[in-house]
């Protein structure tokens, strides 16, 4: 037998025997984790076998397209691209995606060999494009009728910004900044690099400009799910960073923060929010993903304890820190790989109120699959109001065999419409009124 095919069948045996271990823990009694004060199971012991589930990556045919709301529309803004993670809409029109994708690190064990194997085989593993494209819609029907690449050679990019004459990339190794001009078809200047981060696990750099345009917010993830090779090797990780523009100083703006990736503002406080993936290993529900505030000099508790402060025994405990734990303010259920974040005024999709928009990837560590929308999230006096509300769904087969698409970045288009990058799909989804 191949070395694929022993990778394949160990896969097999993986799933097949930590879905049997979860039964016999009986984790299919487990509600989802969800809200402002959810119900979140106690840790459950997973053995020497942890739980890996993910499914074939299978894209969409022919005229097959998300399910979306009742009262809305979707259309494909455009096709073709190769793992578009995240979009930034320029103030002339422009809609730009970064397209790049995890890439293959060292293997350190059997179940790292199925791991890669599993992620080969969902698209959530493989050659990163390491490019940003531009498309262009000039006759406004909803539909790009131009792409080409504004900017290639990067190093696994993902958040973007715009101030001023600037054009601003979160690559994994750092943000760089490069000169921009208004309508630009193409950058090809070299960039001036503001901010070194270390590369390996969680590699998104997401970017956003506070509202004055004096700074730069930066969402950079752990390195590994509990701090198991030691807390030196993630100085300066799982955190949000502060970068002052001007002098292209940074410094950590709020830490413990496993995975922060989508940020966003809340007008009406003028808070800074993010959607942050929680660890692995404890549970279909437990701990569930989350979106939160974030508070300045704010510690969130990873990876001594999580949803506030509920202690993690696995890891080498730092009680002063834990008793600072801040719990988070809404939790987006287990595993649901919340990553996309954005504001959506009232009344931009109708029969919809302010509120936050989540890109939810999509789950890979559970024995029933969770995530594979796109939600929203009401809000009321600047906090979280009510239950969330599917916008788009139908990225998953319902035998959770295969998905059609995994949704990722989310941001308003020029038009007001909502934009969603699907990085198996290869698709940019465009959501509005019916």
């Amino acid at each position: 037998m191949s070395m694929s095919g022993v990778f394949a069948r160990f896969v097999a045996l993986v799933g097949a025997g930590a879905l049997q271990w979860r039964k016999l823990q009986g984790a299919g009694a487990h509600a989802p984790a969800w809200g402002s004060a959810p119900l979140v199971p106690e840790a459950e012991p997973q053995g020497a076998i942890p739980t890996l589930k993910m499914p074939t990556a299978k894209g969409w045919t022919g005229d097959q397209k998300p399910v979306v709301a009742p009262g809305l529309k979707v259309n494909a803004f455009a096709t073709g691209l190769k793992h578009p993670r995240w979009i930034h809409a320029l103030p002339n029109g422009d809609v730009l995606v970064a397209e790049a994708s995890q890439v293959a690190g060292p293997v350190r064990s059997v179940f790292g060999y199925a791991m890669q194997a599993t992620m080969r085989r969902a698209a959530a593993l493989g050659e990163s494009a390491n490019r940003i494209t531009l498309l262009r819609d000039r006759d406004g029907d909803g539909v790009a009728e131009s792409s080409g690449i504004f900017m290639e050679g990067l190093n696994q990019p993902f958040g973007m910004a715009l101030l001023g004459d600037t054009f601003y990339v979160g690559n994994v190794d750092g943000v760089s900044a490069f000169p921009y001009v208004a309508g630009a078809d193409r950058i090809t200047a070299p960039g001036q690099k503001l901010t070194d981060f270390t590369s390996g696990g969680h590699w998104t750099r997401s970017l956003l400009p506070s509202p004055d345009g004096r700074k730069l917010f930066i969402g950079v993830g752990s390195l590994t799910n509990i701090a198991e090779m030691g807390m030196a090797a993630e100085q300066g990780r799982a955190a949000v960073y502060e970068l002052d523009v001007a002098s292209g100083a940074s410094r950590i703006f709020a830490s413990g923060l496993r995975n922060p990736v989508g940020l966003a503002w809340e007008p009406t406080t003028g808070k800074l929010w993010t959607v942050v993936n929680e660890r692995d290993g404890l549970g279909d529900e437990t701990p569930p993903d989350y979106l939160t505030s974030v508070r300045e000099g704010g510690f969130y508790g990873w990876p001594y304890c999580y949803w506030g402060q509920t202690v993690d025994d696995r890891v080498p405990q730092d009680k002063a820190l834990v008793v600072t734990a801040i719990t988070p303010d809404y939790a987006l259920g287990g595993h649901t790989a919340s990553l996309g974040l954005c504001w959506l005024p009232a009344g931009t999709l109708p029969g919809f109120p302010d509120g936050m928009v989540i890109g939810q990837h999509g789950s890979w560590n559970r024995s029933t699959l969770s995530g594979y929308k796109v939600v929203f999230i009401p809000f009321v006096n600047g906090r979280p109001s009510g239950p969330p509300r599917d916008i788009l769904s139908g990225f998953l087969a319902p035998d959770e065999r295969e998905s059609y698409g995994r949704p990722v970045g989310v941001t308003l288009g020029p038009d007001g419409s909502l934009l969603v990058a699907d990085d198996v799909g290869d698709v940019i989804w465009r959501v509005t009124a019916a």
